[in-house]
C-alpha cells in the first residue's frame, strides 16, 4: 500500500505569490479561489513513517495542515523519517530549514544537489548529529530507512530528466545550458515494496524524450510538471520575462506540450502539481481547466489524498 498526501501544488512563489496582483491572485486572496502551498509530496508505506518528497519553503504552514505529520507520541517527536530532493530549487530546499530542530531523519539527494547544500552554510544547522545526508545514484533502487534505522516499504528509483540547474546556480558564461548537468533535476519512481504498488513523481521537467515515454507508459499514476498553461504566459500577462522553457519547465497546452506528449501512453491516473499562480488551469471554471480535464488529468490540490 502507498499513501500520498499533495502538500504543496503549486510552483515557487505559491498561489496566490506575495507580489501579485492579478485577477487570479486577487481572487485567492479573497477566497474566491483555491489558494495553493509551493510544491511537495508526503508519502508513507505503512501510514506511520512518512517521507517528504521536497522541501518547501511553506513546510511548516504544511506540516500543521496535515495531521498524518503531527507529532503523535512523547514530547519531542516527528513522524517524518526522511526528506528525498528532485533538485535544489530554493522552492524544493528551503523548508529544509523548518526541519533544524535537533530530529533524526535522512536526507536524500544526488551528489550535485548535496554538494549546493554543503555550500551554504545555512544549511549546517541541520545537525549532522541527527540528520544524515545519503546520496542517491540515479537509476538505482534505494530503500528510504525510518528513524530507528528499520526499513520503510517504500523503494525509490530516482533517474534524470529534462531540467535546468537552480537559478541562484545558474552561470551565464556555460552556454544555453546555464551549466545545467545531469542529475540537476530529477525523477523518482517510488513503489511498495509489499503490493509492488507504484507511482512517478516529476515536478519538474522540460520536455519529455523517448526514454521517458517508456518510462511512464503504462504508469497507474504520474504527479507531473504543470508549471504553465503555455510557453510565453507570463510574458503576455505582464508579470515575468521568461518562456517555460528558459526556466526548464514543460508547457501543458501544444504539440509540444505534456498533454500531448501524454496522449497515448495510457497512465491511470494524470495529475499536474508544481503549477504556477500565472496558469488558468488553477481556476475551476476556465476554459483551460476543462481542456485539461477533457484530456484526462487532474489539478493538483493542497492535501489531497491518494492511496495506491
Amino acid at each position: 500500500m502507498l499513501k500520498i498526501v499533495v502538500l504543496g501544488s503549486a510552483a515557487g512563489g505559491g498561489f496566490p505569490q506575495w507580489n501579485c496582483n492579478t485577477e487570479a491572485c486577487r481572487s485567492a486572496r479573497k477566497g474566491e479561489a483555491l489558494a495553493r502551498t509551493q510544491s511537495s509530496i508526503a508519502v508513507s508505506g505503512d501510514g506511520t513513517h512518512w517521507f517528504l518528497f521536497n522541501a518547501s519553503p511553506d513546510l511548516r504552514q504544511q506540516i500543521n495542515a496535515t495531521p498524518q505529520l503531527h507529532p503523535n507520541h512523547g514530547l519531542r517527536t516527528s513522524p517524518i523519517a526522511g526528506v528525498v530532493l528532485t533538485n535544489a530549487d530554493v522552492d524544493h530546499v528551503a523548508g529544509l530549514l523548518t526541519l533544524r530542530e535537533s530530529m533524526p531523519l535522512v536526507l536524500y539527494a544526488t551528489d550535485r544537489v548535496l554538494a549546493t547544500l554543503k555550500a551554504n552554510s545555512i544549511f549546517s544547522v541541520l545537525n549532522p548529529d541527527f540528520v544524515e545526508r545519503r546520496a542517491i545514484v540515479l537509476g538505482e533502487n534505494f530503500e528510504p530507512v525510518t528513524t530507528a534505522g528499520e526499513a520503510s516499504g517504500l523503494i525509490v528509483e530516482p533517474f534524470p530528466v529534462p531540467g535546468k540547474v537552480a537559478l541562484y546556480l545558474e552561470d551565464p558564461d556555460a552556454g544555453d545550458n546555464f551549466g545545467t548537468e545531469q542529475g540537476d533535476t530529477v525523477g523518482v519512481r517510488v513503489t511498495s515494496a509489499e503490493s509492488g504498488e507504484y507511482f512517478f513523481y516529476i515536478p519538474g521537467c522540460a520536455e519529455v524524450p523517448a526514454d521517458l515515454v517508456g518510462r511512464l507508459r503504462g504508469a497507474p499514476l504520474v504527479l507531473f510538471d504543470g508549471t504553465l498553461w503555455q510557453d510565453n504566459e507570463m510574458i503576455d500577462a505582464g508579470i515575468g520575462v521568461k518562456t517555460g522553457k528558459r526556466m526548464g519547465h514543460i508547457s501543458m497546452s501544444g504539440e509540444d506540450g505534456s498533454m500531448a506528449a501524454f496522449r497515448d501512453l495510457d497512465v491511470g491516473r494524470k495529475i499536474y502539481i508544481h503549477i504556477n499562480n500565472s496558469n488558468p488551469t488553477l481556476l475551476d471554471d476556465t476554459p483551460e481547466r476543462q481542456e485539461v480535464e477533457a484530456q484526462g488529468w487532474k489539478i493538483s490540490h493542497d492535501g489531497m489524498e491518494i492511496t495506491l
